[in-house]
């Protein structure tokens, strides 16, 4: 089994919400408003993952999507990791994601990869996220030093340190 990212007394938070964004644990329902997100962004999102990833790519599937979906969802409930969509306040679209995850170095103590669909660049999405998100866990998370690579480190530093 995997290690848990934060202790059993921890209370990960199941929302976050404000005037732009709803942030909520990633499950297999939403499928379908993620898929559309990534399918309609994948020049867009390529490398968020690190510059030798290959996600998403146009041979990905629903199937595949839901597959992945649901190691999020499962991961999340063992709390080794945490996959939260980024919904529009009222639902009706997936705006992007929020992964919070076990740092690979000794230097940072988590790891945070965050998107927003293309669509929402126009709108500064991104970088309203990445402040939001930085905040929040700075005030309701355990975590003293996350690392957020391909933002505060570059690529290539945050793959040295490992």
């Amino acid at each position: 089994m995997n290690r848990k990212l934060v202790l059993d007394d921890f209370q990960v938070p199941e929302l976050f919400e404000n005037e732009r964004v709803r942030l909520r644990m990633l499950t297999v329902n939403d499928v379908e408003k993620d898929y559309d997100a990534v399918m309609t962004s994948i020049a867009h999102l390529q490398g968020v993952f690190g510059p030798e990833s290959n996600w998403p790519s146009d041979e990905l599937t629903l199937e595949q999507d839901l597959v992945d979906l649901g190691w999020h969802q499962k991961k999340f409930q063992i709390r080794s990791s945490f996959a939260y969509t980024v919904m529009s306040p009222d639902e009706s679209e997936c705006t992007g994601c929020v992964y919070i995850c076990p740092s690979p170095n000794s230097v940072y103590d988590s790891m945070v990869i965050m998107w927003v669909r293309q669509s929402e660049v126009k709108n500064r999405l991104d970088a309203y996220l990445c402040e939001t998100v930085k905040k929040w866990l700075r005030e309701r998370w355990p975590f003293k030093n996350p690392g957020y690579p391909g933002r505060n480190i570059d690529w290539d530093e945050w793959n040295a340190l490992t």
